[in-house]
């Protein structure tokens, strides 16, 4: 490609259930790849704070408090949070960023389905 990026298929559509992910290989990265009820989502498997393994954390949700509801706790974003199994630090998989620190963003990686393989561009 011209902007020096390259394309992969990484797996069949059908290894990626919906609200499933797992980490693959491509070229020397690890990255997670997350299947969000039919939208797939890739972000790095390493979490900024010690460089754990992001993507092999826990899928869930996340608490909030907002002004608009009184800063009552509210379980919100449900199955579109990865917490990084090592201390705990929250990243919205959709757009990479942590939930915790405003400063800290994940690169994200366009990953899309095309004749039932899972592409992805690096």
């Amino acid at each position: 490609m011209a902007d020096g990026t390259r394309e992969y298929i990484i797996a069949k559509a059908a290894d990626f259930p919906a609200n499933s992910h797992r980490v693959v290989e491509v070229g020397r990265r690890k990255i997670g790849v997350f299947n969000l009820d039919g939208q797939f989502f890739a972000l790095p498997n390493l979490c900024p704070h010690q460089l754990g393994p992001l993507a092999t954390g826990k899928v869930s949700g996340t608490l909030t408090a907002r002004q608009e509801n009184d800063y009552r706790l509210e379980w919100t974003m449900e199955g579109e949070v990865v917490t990084c199994p090592w201390h705990g630090l929250e990243y919205h998989i959709t757009s990479g960023q942590c939930l915790a620190y405003s400063e800290i963003k994940l690169r994200t990686y366009p990953v899309w389905v095309e004749d039932g393989q899972v592409k992805i561009r690096i």
